[in-house]
């Protein structure tokens, strides 16, 4: 999954702290992390495509080469685990929010 500065930022804004008496701003920081997530899922989603794309055009004698497919199948393949790290990350950020006691 390509990373850039803009995904990097707004990252780095939709898990910052809401500004101190600011009204709304927790929504839209939740719409901004759900924004920069639906991407990256979208970024992991046109990889596996493009991967497969590849496959099946060296399979049937098209004009993609060995090397071009593995290096998209590397990048999907990438892509995919760097997307189940933060996956679990976010579930295990979950389950410690229900372990804590009010």
């Amino acid at each position: 999954m390509k990373i850039d500065d803009a995904a990097l930022a707004g990252a780095a804004r939709a898990v910052g702290a809401p500004a101190a008496g600011t009204p709304g701003a927790a929504g839209a920081d939740k719409a901004k992390f759900a924004d920069v997530l639906r991407n990256s899922l979208e970024e992991v989603d046109r990889l596996q495509k493009k991967a497969d794309a590849a496959i099946e055009s060296l399979a049937t004698g098209g004009a993609a080469s060995v090397h071009d497919t593995m290096i998209a199948m590397e990048q999907a393949d990438v892509s995919f685990r760097l997307m189940m790290q933060v996956r679990n990350k976010i579930v295990e950020a979950y389950q410690e929010v229900l372990r804590m006691q009010v």
